[in-house]
């Protein structure tokens, strides 16, 4: 398998998942022009996808979906409630209603010889999800734009060869930044983002010996930086007790404006 992000932060995601023969997006929150530039670096064509799974209607992660599913005749993968925002924005253009599938979570489905799972997140949108992908022993997830996460969010997270996890603020940045108190409120609240140090703790209850790569994605512009949650995280993951330290496993920050490096497992 591999996974590749061709962009993630609050402004724009998109993320590539995909095996030798299947090839998949999770999200087309930025042009179809840069997701194209982002597939050729990986050497797949935008005819090549066999699916769109789509987390939530939230803008930064549907931008270029119209534009890619009419050109290229894509399927898109979403819950009812997203597809049905979907269908009543206006920006995406019109949409071939027959390539709109719907998916439940914990209803797992397979898209060539990829199994998905979806899984609930906690986010103000119709009804969010997450994705987790295995393809014959090998096991990937993306996992962004949650408030909290529980027990049920760590279960699904079990066992990953590479996880893209939100790292989305940093508390105090935001706390003293220039956002208007309820926007303040929304992103801290439980169906907001996991700041830096939430997305520490929720690792630390995951980690494992054969972990192989750690993505922290959908970083806010102006309450985070990439070098601020990376640091974070790892401190997080130090203070833990457990037999693991920070250095033991490869964590990136996935960058916001270009794909970041391609993980293959």
């Amino acid at each position: 398998m591999r996974l590749c992000s061709i962009a993630s932060g609050s402004s724009g995601n998109c993320i590539y998942t995909g095996s030798e023969n299947t090839h998949l997006l999770v999200d087309a929150g930025i042009s179809a022009k840069r997701i194209e530039a982002g597939l050729r670096e990986l050497e797949v064509e935008g005819g090549d996808i066999e699916g769109l799974l789509i987390t939530h209607e939230h803008s930064d992660h549907i931008k270029g979906v119209g534009i890619l599913a009419r050109r290229y005749g894509i399927p898109i993968y979403a819950t009812q409630g997203t597809i049905g925002q979907m269908k009543a924005t206006n920006s995406l253009g019109t949409i071939d209603e027959g390539l709109y599938h719907v998916v439940r979570a914990d209803e797992p489905f397979s898209i060539g010889d990829i199994r998905i799972e979806p899984f609930a997140i906690s986010h103000d949108a119709a009804e969010p999800v997450a994705y987790r992908f295995e393809c014959g022993e090998k096991s990937a997830a993306v996992a962004t734009d949650m408030g909290v996460y529980s027990d049920y969010i760590v279960e699904h997270l079990r066992d990953l060869d590479v996880l893209l996890l939100e790292a989305n603020h940093d508390i105090q940045m935001l706390q003293v930044g220039p956002y208007p108190y309820p926007l303040k409120r929304r992103i801290l609240g439980e169906m907001g983002h996991l700041s830096n140090e939430s997305a520490g703790q929720l690792l630390c209850r995951i980690l494992h010996d054969n972990m192989k790569k750690i993505y922290l994605g959908h970083l806010s512009k102006e309450n985070n930086y990439a070098q601020l949650a990376y640091e974070t995280v790892k401190l997080e993951i130090q203070l833990d007790p457990v037999k693991y330290g920070p250095t033991d496993f490869d964590i990136q920050v996935a960058e916001r404006d270009r794909i970041s490096g391609i993980c293959n497992f």
